[in-house]
């Protein structure tokens, strides 16, 4: 199964565009989409989880397009986003929490409370599910909102800057939760952070003011790294020889 950004053009209020008549296939499997800030990535995946409008352009699961209505519910059933920001919904536990991200989704209520649990404990909330969202820790609440993108049975997951502002400790739980779940679950995760690339991602793509400066496998991106790189260092050296010093 693969989704594809195809030939898109996005602007922000009248500015000039962020995207200009961009391609991108994401692969099954586990995608790392790398770019400093400002490259664009925000922008790219919201427009795969149709949050944000191209103003040219199709995106598409396999066959599916989000041509219509009816189409566009199947296609956010299938995709799953979390966003940069995760927020708590106040007064619910997260048990309701994610139950009601199902809803939103298509989900009856019913199934939606069976799966919340589900989801939960995919990646590791199962014991929490009577808290609230105010409760947690910045790597728990992550977690929660990776449990709202698996609720509704979501194929293809999207996860832009999900390990931002978390500490080591904190990015190594996070990994363990990407680690159980892409045996069914394929994902695209967003970052300008290279640490453990070689031993997560798959597939990179790497995006710089707009434009794909690299897209293959792991191993290939690797081989990009100057000759006299070190040897603990070499996806952050292959990733400057494609972006350069950009911030």
């Amino acid at each position: 199964m693969t989704l594809e950004v195809a030939g898109c053009t996005y602007a922000y209020r009248r500015g000039a565009p962020v995207l200009r008549d961009l391609t991108v296939v994401f692969p099954p499997g586990r995608t790392v989409l790398l770019g400093p800030n400002g490259a664009g990535k925000s922008t790219l995946l919201g427009i795969a989880a149709t949050a944000l409008t191209p103003a040219s352009g199709r995106i598409s699961l396999n066959d599916l397009s989000p041509a219509d209505a009816r189409a566009r519910r199947e296609y956010r059933r299938r995709v799953g986003w979390l966003p940069q920001q995760v927020r708590p919904v106040a007064g619910l536990k997260l048990r309701e929490q994610v139950a009601y991200a199902g809803w939103l989704k298509g989900m009856d209520r019913r199934a939606a409370w069976k799966a919340a649990r589900s989801a939960l404990a995919r990646v590791g909330l199962a014991d929490l599910a009577d808290r609230t969202g105010r409760q947690l820790s910045g790597g728990q609440l992550r977690r929660l909102g990776i449990a709202q993108t698996l609720v509704h049975g979501a194929e293809f997951v999207l996860l832009d800057e999900p390990t931002a502002g978390l500490d080591p400790q904190q990015r190594a739980v996070f990994r363990e939760t990407l680690d159980a779940l892409s045996p069914s679950t394929s994902f695209v995760v967003s970052t300008h952070q290279t640490e453990d690339l070689a031993d997560v991602f798959d597939t990179v793509i790497v995006l710089a003011r707009g434009t794909v400066r690299f897209h293959g496998t792991t191993s290939g991106f690797l081989a990009h790294a100057p000759e006299d790189a070190a040897q603990g260092r070499l996806a952050e050296a292959a990733y400057t020889t494609f972006v350069g010093r950009e911030v």
